[in-house]
């Protein structure tokens, strides 16, 4: 059996319209049992709408407990699923049975079918429309038979078929130092799911290839075990469906669909910080699947550590398996991404130019890429080689407006955070060490990040004269020579890497 496509399953509650007469299916599905499901179909939805949405424009087949219907096109699908979803349950129920979901898929193939059938209806319908009124003042050309309206669909460009979300692929992740561990157990985890490392837990800023690591683990693993149900999906995505089960009150059906899988995958799991229903939910997800040895990966822009606002059990959860950190690429690595980027779009370029993105560009890859992109459009618009005095002028705009303004309020806001500190604390007399180091990490911060003089950011933090804000400055850049480590959330933290993490999270916000 296929992997299971979270995005467009329903789950299905009791309650419907009507209750049909039950019709077991067997493991197969045959063109009988077919034509009884839309039997059944239709005295759900009523004869009209049967035929206006259904007949002829679905394909019905039974997987398992599932009832798969396929459909056109995805603005087909979301129009079915919105208008007709509790008598589509009802009817998967009364085929399967209390257990019974049901699946969308779309099969493009079903939009030529349809076409074929429109484009005769509305040429019958049209003839009869002429001989019963006259024509308007407006010239319209219209075809005058089935021939022709055929030859018009196949003279008009057809759009890409619909193939749902394009999952990035492991073989494009370019690797360096700074990103070598991550993906390294990636390549490891996807060979062996649920064996070696679960929860497999990846951190590191924006933009630095954290889902394309959890994209290529689920086409990977999809690709090497076609058999095994893999869920990929953002947190966000998670706590909108666990939401909407609340409302529907159908949380069975949300936990069916969760707990019974092999592999899940959920990208930025920090959206669950200060999220209490949603962390309890998907604590209780993780024991179920962890104790069946299933694979988890999960991705977040911080170490689990530094989640200040998750429950304690849940960052040990993530702790329990493999934690890797991706961080800001090195410029070798910058400059292979660039190559590689500019060799997918055939952008003719100098490696002096590269050279000179790979410089100036140095946050994360979104960034990086980007700029190829803007000479690419120049390459193709002038149809010149783009050297580096071109690449120098092209990106000076995009340069000025990639500055990040940061204020002394930003800096404070994600000290207390990331420390549990609130601003009374940071700003007060108190000499404690759990508040004056993150104090002159702040004061640290502000030295290096804004303009602002040593009295400003003093007067900031609490009415401070300017000796202490440079006391602090020299305090953290001992701290930094020293290699001195820092309490955070119950564990010890090096001054480089609180330090990096803070800057990160300044530049994201």
């Amino acid at each position: 059996m296929q992997p299971k496509s979270l995005a467009v399953e329903g789950a299905l509650c009791a309650s419907s319209t009507k209750q049909p007469t039950e019709a077991k299916l067997g493991p197969a599905t045959t063109e009988s049992d077919a034509q009884s499901i839309l039997q059944l179909l239709a005295q759900q939805v009523g004869e009209r709408s049967f035929q206006n949405w259904f007949a002829g424009k679905v394909k019905l087949k039974r997987e398992g407990t599932f009832l798969v219907i396929g459909v056109a096109s995805p603005f087909f699908l979301t129009w079915i699923q919105k208008k007709f979803s509790s008598q589509i349950a009802a009817t998967a129920i009364a085929c399967i049975g209390p257990s019974a979901e049901y699946r969308f898929e779309v099969v493009p193939e079903l939009e030529d079918v349809s076409n074929s059938k429109t484009g005769k209806a509305n040429s019958e319908s049209n003839t009869a429309k002429s001989a019963a009124r006259p024509e308007p003042d407006t010239c319209e050309t219209k075809p005058s038979s089935e021939s022709q309206q055929s030859g018009q669909n196949q003279n008009r460009k057809q759009p890409t078929a619909y193939k749902g979300r394009r999952f990035s692929d492991l073989a494009t992740f370019v690797t360096g130092t700074s990103n070598q561990l991550a993906y390294t157990a990636t390549l490891q985890a996807s060979d062996q799911p649920g064996a070696l490392y679960s929860p497999l837990f990846i951190h590191g800023g924006v933009g630095i290839g954290k889902t394309h690591l959890l994209e290529g683990f689920y086409r990977k693993t999809r690709q090497l075990y076609p058999s095994l149900q893999v869920v990929f999906l953002s947190a966000e995505s998670f706590g909108n469906y666990f939401s909407k089960a609340l409302q529907e009150r159908s949380l069975p059906g949300f936990r069916q669909r969760f707990r019974n899988v092999d592999v899940l995958i959920i990208d930025d799991i920090d959206f669950f910080e200060s999220k209490r229903i949603f962390q309890e939910e998907l604590l209780h997800t993780i024991k179920h699947l962890e104790s069946h040895g299933r694979q988890l990966v999960f991705s977040s822009d911080r170490h689990p550590r530094l989640l200040t606002k998750m429950s304690e059990e849940l960052t040990t959860r993530f702790l329990s398996g493999l934690v890797c950190r991706i961080e800001s690429p090195e410029i070798e690595l910058r400059l292979a991404i660039a190559r590689q980027r500019a060799s997918k779009l055939k952008t003719l370029i100098t490696e002096g130019a590269l050279e000179y993105v790979a410089r100036r560009f140095s946050n994360n890859v979104r960034e990086l890429e980007g700029a190829i992109n803007c000479l690419q459009t120049y390459h193709v618009m002038t149809k010149q080689k783009i050297t580096t005095s071109m690449t120098r002028q092209i990106l000076s705009d995009l340069e000025r407006d990639c500055i990040r303004i940061i204020k002394l309020d930003d800096i404070k806001q994600i000290v207390c955070t990331t420390f549990g500190v609130s601003e009374l604390d940071l700003k007060s007399s108190r000499r404690a060490r759990n508040i004056s180091q993150p104090r002159m990490l702040a004061m640290f911060l502000a030295r290096k990040l804004t303009h602002a003089a040593y009295s400003e950011i003093g007067d900031f933090f609490g009415g401070r004269n300017h000796s202490t804000v440079m006391f602090a400055e020299k305090q953290v850049r001992k701290w930094l020579e020293n290699h001195s480590s820092i309490h955070v959330a119950q564990q010890e933290w090096t001054t480089e890497e609180i330090i990096e993490s803070l800057e990160q999270q300044l530049l994201a916000s």
